[in-house]
């Protein structure tokens, strides 16, 4: 079973550009953190300072090792957050499968 975080954001008024880069960055340095199965960011189309990523780990362990680490501190508390309107992070545990 695999734990998802999905993180939706609204950034301030012109500063999606730069969240974008920052999240790039975090992206990057996050898939190569062990329990890392995935880490996308995507931007929405009708609204451009919509922001959501996409986020599985192996464990729910592994993702409050995520939060620990140098780079979200940094890059997410640090620099991300501040440009930010709204945040809201859903965790999200599998259902069992019907029938499995």
């Amino acid at each position: 079973m695999t734990y998802v975080v999905i993180a939706r954001y609204r950034t301030q008024e012109g500063a999606q550009d730069t969240v974008l880069a920052l999240l790039d960055t975090m992206a990057a340095a996050s898939r190569r953190e062990p329990g890392n199965l995935a880490y996308r960011v995507h931007q929405g189309t009708e609204d451009p300072r919509a922001v959501v990523l996409y986020e599985e780990y192996a464990s729910e362990a592994d993702f409050t090792a995520h939060c620990a680490t140098g780079h979200f501190r940094e890059i997410v508390l640090g620099k991300v957050v501040p440009l930010l309107e709204s945040r809201d992070v859903l965790r999200c545990a599998p259902r069992p499968e019907v029938g499995a």
